[in-house]
């Protein structure tokens, strides 16, 4: 079983996250930040991974500890229902068109988390939202899931339809990456035998 439950605690948030990497897209994302949930939705659905959030936050400060928290904790998550990574195809890759905006993403589950970030929000809101928080999660994703992760901007002009497509682009290469490779099911997909 692929499946992880992490539980983080600070003195700003509290935090549960469950994943479940071979399930069906079932999502239960409860942060207190309403767009940011409809991402982790988005993010659930499009990877076919289930998840369940639930964030305590101190969101009468702002949303950036919840956000950039859950990315942590998702992180983790992702890290530890990988395990060794036998078998898994390792990297995924997607351009993900939505309406006026076009997102890529080139993502490589290697242990050597980095972050590489080429998207402009047009405006520094979507509601109530931060746009700058976007780029949060997916640094906190990426450092603490171990991913490589390439975010490329091709086009677009609504901020919440960069922001989304930016979510479902990587939904779409992570579920290719955490796929079982049929080839090569019992190995460590990299020549050095471990990743």
């Amino acid at each position: 079983m692929r499946t992880a439950s992490i539980t983080r605690k600070t003195a700003e948030t509290e935090i549960t996250v469950e994943i479940d990497l071979d399930g069906t897209g079932a999502y239960d994302n409860l942060t207190g930040v309403g767009f940011f949930d409809h991402m982790l939705d988005q993010l659930a659905r499009h990877a076919l991974i289930d998840m369940r959030v639930r964030c305590k936050g101190d969101l009468h400060i702002d949303d950036h500890h919840s956000v950039e928290d859950v990315g942590i904790a998702l992180g983790q998550a992702l890290a530890q229902a990988l395990g060794d990574k036998r078998g898994i195809r390792r990297y995924g890759e997607c351009a993900l068109p939505m309406d006026d905006a076009q997102v890529r993403c080139a993502l490589d589950l290697s242990g050597r988390p980095y972050l590489v970030w080429e998207i402009e929000m047009p405006t520094q809101k979507i509601g109530t939202f931060d746009t700058e928080l976007v780029r949060e999660f997916f640094q906190a994703f990426s450092t603490h899931g171990g991913i490589t992760l390439h975010l490329h901007q091709v086009c677009g002009f609504n901020s919440h339809h960069i922001a989304e497509a930016a979510f479902k682009a990587v939904a779409r290469a992570l579920r290719m990456a955490v796929e079982t490779d049929p080839r090569k099911s019992d190995d460590v997909p990299s020549t050095k035998g471990t990743l």
